[in-house]
């Protein structure tokens, strides 16, 4: 008896598919990273001005991590966000997963050597801006998941990072900035954060190595 080849094909499709999923495992994505074109307008539009109140800088002027949903606060959530196969416990911690970090590349399996970066620095948003402020402004910005302000990175790059603008700090990866110079431009945008003119001057270079 001859066998009809539809059962086989159907099942090399689906095998096709399942192996494609796992070949394209999820990765950080912040949401509202806008076109090379927008950002671009973005960064036309933004003040240009020297910073400001360094001096008076304070962390706890920007709450955060808030409750975002249950038990899960801003941290957590973008730790879900940005990894794969994350799996939390009943007071929503990161037990087992891993993450990306596309500032340099990295991947880790354990959460306690991931850190939220925010992409423009609290200190940075003080400086720029911030220091006029309510603080429940400030703490709508440290926890802003709407923009694209939040992500999940390796901590000591974080770290490294600090406070630092795009004058002084890139990430590592080359081709990752591009990306990030949409994001920091779509924050500074969204909150009507100023720009020193060597910041500028940085992401139009970054934004010019954009495709789109």
């Amino acid at each position: 008896m001859r066998l009809s080849p539809r059962p086989l094909i159907a099942g090399l499709t689906a095998g096709l598919i399942t192996i494609g999923l796992l070949a394209s495992p999820a990765q950080a994505a912040p949401t509202g990273i806008p076109s090379k074109a927008t950002a671009q307008t973005y960064l036309n539009a933004l003040t240009v001005a020297a910073e400001a109140n360094a001096s008076t800088y304070d962390r706890d002027l920007f709450p955060h991590w808030i409750t975002i949903s249950g038990t899960c606060n801003t941290r957590e959530t973008v730790l879900k966000r940005d990894g794969t196969n994350v799996v939390t416990s009943s007071a929503c911690a990161a037990t087992s997963g891993s993450w990306y970090s596309p500032y340099d590349g990295a991947t880790w399996t354990a959460a306690s050597d991931v850190d939220i970066d925010h992409v423009v620095p609290l200190a940075e948003a003080w400086r720029s801006g911030a220091n006029a402020w309510t603080t429940s402004k400030r703490q709508s910005f440290a926890n802003d998941l709407t923009r694209p302000q939040l992500i999940a990175v390796t901590d000591n790059v974080n770290q490294s990072k600090s406070d630092q603008d795009p004058s002084t700090w890139q990430p590592s990866v080359s081709s990752y900035r591009c990306t990030y110079a949409k994001m920091w431009i779509a924050v500074k945008y969204y909150w009507a954060l100023k720009l020193q003119s060597s910041e500028k001057t940085a992401l139009q270079t970054m934004l010019n190595t954009c495709s789109s």
